[in-house]
């Protein structure tokens, strides 16, 4: 079976190869861990990954996972009955404890005629401390036939306990090149550069993307900042317009990109290092843009990003960024 199987029939997730490889010889060799751990990348395939080791647990041919049998196709699915997803309510954010409680005596009941019981969760970062706890007896003691399969972003989130119980695979989205030329393969012609300027390195996220409203959000976001640092633009209505809950992340992610450019950019101009150690700012002509400062800013992004899904006033939080921008280009 192709490494997409468990996505979709025929798509060809090629970067997820070497994971598929390794739990197909885990379970020709009946090593199929009790617990697992995919250290996921944005858009790059760790809900699929997690499919494809539900598959090779609950396939029923001898050389598993075949991707045809009831048990394959039912996973593909999702509607297998020894198949268990764990994911954040829709008034949470996270996953809560009693959650965790309703899994684990579920995974303590022989499976539906499967030899094998399987759980999902993702994303698995978004565990409370108390859900994590509550986890980790059944990642303990579980019942013969049990895998769990947790999937992470920043796995950092997890707590040692919970990460020294499980086996981990590693999801490594391809380079850009190869991320472009795949999503002209499946999707045909476009401006796919500009799309993984934004989202980064995220296949999954770029296939379902229109790449020429990225690049028209990129440069207006772009343009909205170079107006913030020069000055001449009214900050508040363009906070109001970024605001809009669909674009805000993206323009965010562009903002990242703006500001990492910009450092890079200069860092780059020819000129003696010792200034960045002797001097506060920045060794780049006509530049009064100080090191400290961008740096604070990319903080302030990072902080906007993390807060952007809770009920903070995210027009006003908008404003005090470009305005921190503005003092940014003046210190």
């Amino acid at each position: 079976m192709t490494a997409g199987t468990a996505h979709e029939p025929g798509l060809d997730l090629f970067w997820l190869a070497p994971q598929a490889a390794a739990l197909r010889q885990a379970r020709a060799q009946g090593r199929l861990p009790h617990a697992l751990l995919i250290q996921d990348s944005p858009g790059a395939g760790g809900e699929q990954l997690a499919l494809l080791a539900a598959q090779t647990a609950l396939c029923t041919a001898a050389d598993a996972p075949c991707g045809q049998c009831r048990g394959c196709q039912r996973v593909a699915s999702r509607s297998h009955p020894d198949l268990w997803f764990v994911v954040p309510e829709e008034d949470s954010i996270q996953i809560k404890i009693d959650q965790i409680r309703a899994l684990n005596e579920t995974l303590t009941l022989s499976g539906h005629g499967s030899a094998a019981s399987v759980a999902i969760i993702h994303p698995a970062d978004m565990l409370t401390p108390s859900s994590a706890n509550a986890l980790l007896k059944t990642l303990e003691e579980p019942r013969p036939g049990v895998l769990i399969v947790l999937v992470a972003v920043v796995s950092a989130r997890l707590p040692a306990t919970v990460l020294s119980r499980c086996q981990r695979l590693r999801v490594q989205p391809p380079a850009r090149t190869a991320c472009a030329a795949w999503l002209r393969q499946r999707r045909g012609e476009g401006d796919w550069e500009a799309a993984l300027d934004v989202l980064g390195n995220a296949p999954l996220r770029a296939l379902e993307a229109d790449p020429a409203a990225l690049r028209a959000l990129r440069d207006d976001t772009e343009a909205t900042l170079e107006g913030a640092l020069g000055g001449g633009m009214d900050i508040a209505p363009a906070a109001e317009r970024w605001a809009q809950r669909e674009g805000l992340e993206l323009r965010l992610l562009c903002a990242e990109n703006w500001v990492t450019r910009r450092i890079s950019a200069l860092l780059a101009r020819p000129g003696p290092f010792t200034e960045l150690h002797t001097g506060a700012h920045l060794p780049a002509a006509r530049s009064s843009m100080n090191i400290r400062g961008l740096i604070r800013l990319m903080d302030a992004l990072y902080e906007l990003r993390r807060l952007a899904s809770t009920t903070i006033n995210k027009s006003l939080a908008v404003e005090q960024l470009l305005w921190q921008l503005r003092a940014t280009g003046k210190s």
